[in-house]
C-alpha cells in the first residue's frame, strides 16, 4: 500500500459532465437535485462505486447500507417529482459516525463488545437529518468508543489518512473525515469530545465544525463523557458544513443538556456585514511549539483576513479545569459493568485509558471539576467583551505515521492541547483549511466563538475559505 500525498485543484463538474459526481460539494449537489439535473439515486449510486473503489484502502466505513439508500435515494426522487422537497439535504448522501444510532442498522462504537448492536431507535441528529431528505450511506470507523485521537484502535482496523495512506486521519472521527476529504458521501456527523471532529478535519483538509455545547442534541449518541461530549459536521467547505448544521441544531426535550437557544439559517447568514470583527490570539499555549510549517501558514491565514478585522491582539483563555478528572469519570461509569464481565472485549488501549484515566481520581476531584466546568461556562461570555472570535492553529503539528499504534496514545495530549479547551467552556470551533506542508500534508486553522455566536464563526470561516483555494484540493487516491 503506497502513500498517496499528492495534490490537485480539480474544479466541480459543469452540469453536462458527470463522470464524478462525487466531485461537487454538498450545496453544488443540492442545487443539482432542486434542477432535475442529476437524481438521487445517481449521487447515491457515485458514493456507492466510490466506497466500493476506495474504502478498502481507507477503512473508513464499517456499515454500508447500500441497498436501503438506493430506496430511500428513489423515494426522494419521487417526492422531487411530485414537487415535495424537504429542504437543501433533500436526496444528499450523508454518512454518520458508528457511535451515533441508527434504527436497524448496527452501531458498534468500533469495538467487538457492541459488534452486534442494533438500535431500535434513531439518535435525535439521525433522526433530523432523515426529515431534512438526506440518505444515510452508512455507519464510518472510528476510534473505539471515541476514546482517542488516532482512529487507529479499532475492532475492525485503523482508517487511513486519504492524503497519505500510512498516516492517522485524526481521531476519533476519522473514518467521517477520511470519507468525506476522499468523496466517499458528501458530508459526515462526527462526535467531539477533547477535539474529534475538529482534529480530523485538519489532518484531513476538510471543515470541521464543533457547535456550542446544547446546540446539537447528544440523544442517542453512545457518550464517553455526558459533561463534554457534542455533535457535529464534516463537510467539503463551510457552506455545506452550514447547511448541515441548520438540520441538526435545535432544543430537544428529551436531552438533558440541550439548551433552548433558536438556531439561525446558517447557509444564509455566511456574510460578515459592515462591522469588522476584533480577533484574539490566545499564544499561550496555542502556538507554543507549533511545527514551522503550521506556525507559517497560520499566520499567512491571520494576515490573509486583516480586510475584515478591526484589530488583532494577543490574550490568555481563563484557567480551565482537569478535564481528565469528567472526561475519566464519566467514561469509567458508563463502562463500568462491561469492564466487570467483558474486558477481552476492549482494545487494550481503551481499556487502559478507562481504567487509568479514572482509578486515581477521587469523588472530590470530579466534583470539584464537575464544578468548575459550569462556572466556567456561565462566565466564558466575559472573555469576548473586548473580542468577537479567537484564532489558533487546530493542531500543533502533523498526522503521525499509524504504526506504532501504542506512539499514537501518547501522543493524544499533544494532539489536542488546542481543541480540548472548547469542548470544557463549550463554545463553538471550526477548523478550516489553510494550507498544506511540503509533503502534501493538510493544515487546519481553527476559529472560535462566543456561546451560540455560529453564525459568526461560520460567516469568518467562509470569508477566509473565499480567499484561499486550500479547500478546493482533493487527495490523489490510489486506483
Amino acid at each position: 500500500m503506497g502513500i498517496a500525498v499528492g495534490a490537485s485543484l480539480a474544479p466541480a463538474p459543469a452540469a453536462s459532465h458527470r463522470s464524478d459526481l462525487t466531485d461537487l460539494t454538498l450545496s453544488e449537489a443540492s442545487e443539482f437535485l432542486a434542477s432535475r439535473i442529476v437524481s438521487a439515486v445517481e449521487l447515491t449510486q457515485a458514493c456507492l462505486d466510490r466506497i466500493e473503489k476506495f474504502n478498502p484502502a481507507l477503512n473508513a466505513f464499517i456499515t454500508v447500507t447500500g441497498e436501503q439508500a438506493l430506496t430511500v435515494a428513489r423515494q426522494r426522487d419521487e417526492e422531487l417529482r411530485r414537487g415535495k422537497r424537504a429542504g437543501p439535504l433533500h436526496g444528499i448522501p450523508i454518512a454518520v459516525k458508528d457511535n451515533i444510532d441508527t434504527a436497524g442498522v448496527r452501531t458498534t462504537a468500533a469495538s467487538e463488545l457492541f459488534k452486534d448492536r442494533v438500535p431500535s431507535e434513531d439518535a435525535e441528529v439521525v433522526r433530523r437529518l432523515k426529515e431534512a431528505g438526506a440518505i444515510i450511506l452508512g455507519k464510518t470507523n472510528l476510534q473505539e468508543f471515541a476514546y482517542g485521537g488516532s482512529s487507529a484502535v479499532s475492532c475492525f482496523g485503523p482508517v487511513h489518512n486519504p492524503w497519505g495512506l500510512k498516516r492517522i486521519p485524526g481521531g476519533s472521527s476519522g473514518g467521517s473525515a477520511a470519507a468525506t476529504a476522499a468523496g466517499l458521501c458528501f458530508g459526515s456527523l462526527g462526535t467531539d469530545t477533547a477535539g474529534s471532529v475538529r482534529m480530523p478535519a485538519s489532518y484531513c483538509g476538510i471543515v470541521g465544525l464543533k457547535p456550542t455545547y446544547g446546540r446539537v442534541s447528544n440523544r442517542g449518541s453512545i457518550p464517553l463523557s455526558w459533561t463534554l461530549d457534542h455533535i457535529g459536521p464534516l463537510c467539503r467547505t463551510v457552506r455545506d458544513t452550514a447547511l448541515i448544521l441548520e438540520a441538526i441544531a435545535g432544543f430537544d426535550t428529551r436531552e438533558p443538556g440541550s439548551a433552548d437557544v433558536p438556531a439561525d439559517r446558517y447557509s444564509r447568514a455566511l456574510t460578515l456585514g459592515k462591522s469588522k470583527l476584533r480577533i484574539g490570539l490566545p499564544r499561550h499555549p496555542f502556538f507554543d511549539e507549533l511545527d514551522s510549517e503550521i506556525a507559517t501558514a497560520v499566520t499567512t491565514a491571520i494576515d490573509v483576513m486583516r480586510p475584515w478585522t478591526a484589530s488583532v491582539r494577543d490574550m490568555e483563555l481563563p484557567p480551565l479545569p482537569a478535564m481528565h478528572f469528567v472526561m475519566g469519570t464519566e467514561a469509567y461509569a458508563y463502562h463500568q459493568r462491561w469492564i466487570a464481565d467483558s474486558p477481552q472485549k476492549y482494545q487494550p488501549d481503551t481499556l487502559n485509558r478507562l481504567i487509568g484515566l479514572s482509578e486515581h481520581v477521587s469523588k472530590e476531584d470530579y466534583a470539584n471539576a464537575r464544578r468548575a466546568c459550569d462556572v466556567l461556562r456561565r462566565d466564558i461570555v466575559k472573555l469576548f467583551a473586548d473580542v468577537d472570535v479567537l484564532i489558533m492553529p487546530t493542531v500543533p503539528g502533523p498526522p503521525s505515521l499509524i504504526e506504532p499504534i501504542a506512539d499514537n496514545a501518547a501522543r493524544d495530549p499533544e494532539r489536542t492541547r488546542n481543541t480540548w479547551p472548547f469542548d470544557v467552556t463549550g463554545l463553538p470551533a471550526i477548523s478550516v483549511p489553510c494550507g498544506f506542508s511540503r509533503s502534501g500534508l493538510p493544515i487546519g486553522l481553527q476559529i472560535v466563538g462566543a456561546p451560540f455566536a455560529e453564525s459568526t464563526v461560520l460567516a469568518l470561516a467562509y470569508a477566509y475559505e473565499q480567499a484561499s483555494e486550500w479547500h478546493r484540493r482533493k487527495p490523489t487516491l490510489p486506483s
